[in-house]
């Protein structure tokens, strides 16, 4: 299905706008037409070519039909001639241009009402797509996020939805209101004179071909132009989030010529997508005034000649013909929006397309509690499908044991950890819980059994409140404060001047690291989770602040499952099971005072640790 088409199903909604727009429009196109022919009474009397006869008011002319223009004229010729010896003739002049004025205010509130309608269609429509393309964004898998750029994920979360709004929506009344009109005025036309209408529309065909030309490029444009403005805010993303190093480096320069260089390439690709898209206006203009010096000659020596063409029906033709105008160049561009809408679309839809690596089976089965063990039985896993991170890796462990992974940078532990929260899927062997292989089981089921504090505390720019909420839905006050209370957090929460309610800033930028891991503690407390997964959770701490997050992790062990990866091997020698981890594989398994004995690998990282 075509990008444009997958953006009309989100309209159905707002359908009711839709229609009442489409009813507004169509009635706004033909009060336009009315308004203008309106003005030929007007200036029939200004021109002076009434005839006032008694035999031409009174006898209507023979062979001609009753819809014809000639008895229109007729009609119309013998009312004003009736109400100008009634009323005089500057008051039926009076009462037409009331009229007129009456007719022209009608067709702008129509006008007004069609976009009253059609700007809550597209707001509840960009609306939708941002809510669907958000949520997707959410259930992504981890694996998604290592190959993208947040700034071109932030870029089609904002640009590219408005794009779709302003690109393929706004064009949207154009497609349904423009060809009515222009039905209408062609119609008019015709009516009016046959002969001019056909001279006017023969360079019809070499405007639409014109602007087929340069739809044709503008998509591929603006594609590229969608790219490079993800690829600035990604730059723009890292340097708030890198300052203090681009600080410490003297980086300025370097960053400013990377970014200047990209912002230099949007603006040549963006530059060439706007002159192209402006050029189909005043293409559409010049072969409109083309079409008029040709249409003002012809009409003009019919008029000469003495043919069947009176001045004032001249004026109204031309006036009608401008009026027609004006929705063949707005349909001529909404079609070369939706061109350049397109682009946007499917950027946003590639987003939505895009294969969760991590599914849920149909089946999948319901659990609500941990009861027995957690079983690592032959996995192996890869990134690339290709180079094994993991190899015949096979652990148990039984429900209230604390195991801890430890080994040199990567050998593979923090794998292990993001396999247990089904960050990833294993490419052979299998993960069971109770005896179950993770995968059969309810993803959002399983993920509620399951807490996890990493080395970098994640949090939002929120308050304390909201961050350590986020462990618990609808937690209360005094669940929160018990949390905090437990994580140590009461400490320095209640020394801020808002307390709960402080905010913590951009990724807890208030906050020093050991208040932000406390906070994260604190979230995972509440969630009281009977599965833990701690991730050098204290590795980046000083003394004072370690100690602290330690009595806090120390508490809440006791009371779960836990599988710990230690950077600071002094902080898992109490461990109920450390397992030594190289190149992806076990090579030693044991408590503290085994491995020690053993003097293998532990014993001389503890060395290395002792000694430095």
């Amino acid at each position: 299905m075509s990008p444009f088409k997958r953006v009309l199903k989100y309209v159905k909604p707002y359908k009711q706008n839709l229609v009442l727009n489409i009813i507004f429009n169509l009635l706004y196109s033909l009060f336009a037409v009315v308004s203008i022919s309106s003005l030929f009474p007007i200036l029939k009397i200004l021109f002076d070519n009434l005839d006032t006869s008694p035999e031409a008011v009174l006898s209507k002319p023979e062979g001609i039909n009753s819809f014809s223009f000639e008895n229109i004229q007729y009609l119309l010729n013998k009312t004003i001639v009736e109400q100008m010896q009634i009323h005089g003739e500057l008051t039926v002049l009076a009462w037409i241009c009331l009229t007129t004025v009456s007719l022209f205010l009608l067709r702008n509130l129509f006008r007004y009402l069609a976009q009253y309608y059609m700007i809550s269609l597209k707001s509840g429509v960009a609306m939708d797509i941002r809510n669907e393309l958000y949520g997707k964004i959410v259930s992504l898998p981890v694996s998604f996020f290592t190959d993208q750029r947040k700034g071109d994920l932030m870029s089609r979360v904002a640009s590219d939805v408005e794009g779709i709004k302003g690109f393929i929506l706004s064009p949207l009344v154009e497609i349904f209101r423009a060809p009515f009109m222009i039905i209408v005025s062609l119609v008019t036309l015709i009516y009016l004179n046959p002969s001019l209408t056909l001279v006017a529309f023969i360079v019809l065909p070499l405007m639409g071909f014109m602007i087929s030309a340069i739809s044709k490029t503008l998509k591929r444009n603006t594609h590229k132009a969608q790219i490079l403005l993800g690829g600035l805010i990604s730059n723009v993303e890292e340097t708030i989030g890198a300052n203090k190093i681009i600080k410490i480096f003297n980086a300025e320069n370097m960053l400013k010529k990377r970014f200047f260089k990209a912002n230099d390439d949007w603006r040549n690709v963006s530059n060439k997508v706007d002159r192209r898209y402006e050029l189909s206006s005043p293409i559409s203009e010049l072969l409109g005034s083309i079409t008029m010096i040709v249409l003002v000659w012809y009409g003009g020596k019919v008029i000469i000649e003495g043919g069947n063409l009176t001045g004032e029906a001249f004026l109204t033709f031309i006036g009608v013909f401008f009026q027609m105008l004006d929705p063949a160049k707005s349909l001529s561009r909404s079609l070369t929006d939706v061109s350049r809408g397109t682009a946007s679309a499917e950027r946003v839809f590639n987003i939505l397309d895009a294969d969760i690596v991590v599914e849920e089976k149909e089946d999948a089965e319901e659990i609500k509690s941990f009861e027995q063990e957690i079983e690592f039985k032959n996995v192996y896993f890869s990134y690339d499908k290709k180079n094994d991170v993991i190899k015949n890796f096979n652990l148990k462990i039984e429900k209230g044991m604390s195991v801890a992974l430890v080994g040199q940078s990567g050998s593979g532990k923090s794998t292990v950890a993001n396999l247990l929260a089904r960050f990833y899927d294993v490419n052979e062997g299998a993960i069971l819980i109770d005896g179950i292989p993770l995968k059969d089981l309810k993803l959002s089921d399983y993920r509620r059994l399951i807490g996890m504090v990493t080395q970098d505390s994640i949090l939002f720019n929120e308050t304390i409140r909201y961050n350590i909420g986020l462990g618990k839905e609808n937690a209360t006050d005094e669940e929160i404060y018990e949390a905090a209370k437990v994580a140590n957090a009461t400490e320095f929460i209640e020394k801020l001047p808002n307390k709960f309610d402080e905010n913590i800033g951009e990724s807890g930028s208030k906050l020093s690291g050991g208040q932000k891991q406390r906070l994260s503690i604190a979230r995972a407390v509440l969630k009281n989770p009977p599965i833990m997964i701690l991730d050098e959770a204290t590795s980046a701490l000083d003394t004072h602040s370690e100690r602290l997050v330690q009595e806090a992790l120390d508490y809440m062990m006791e009371h779960t499952t836990s599988l710990i990866i230690a950077h600071r091997l002094s902080t898992i020698q109490n461990a109920d099971l450390i397992v030594v981890m190289d190149n992806g594989e076990i090579k030693e398994v044991g408590k503290h005072e085994e491995l020690i004995e053993k003097g293998g690998i532990y014993a001389k990282l503890i060395q290395m640790q002792n000694f430095n």
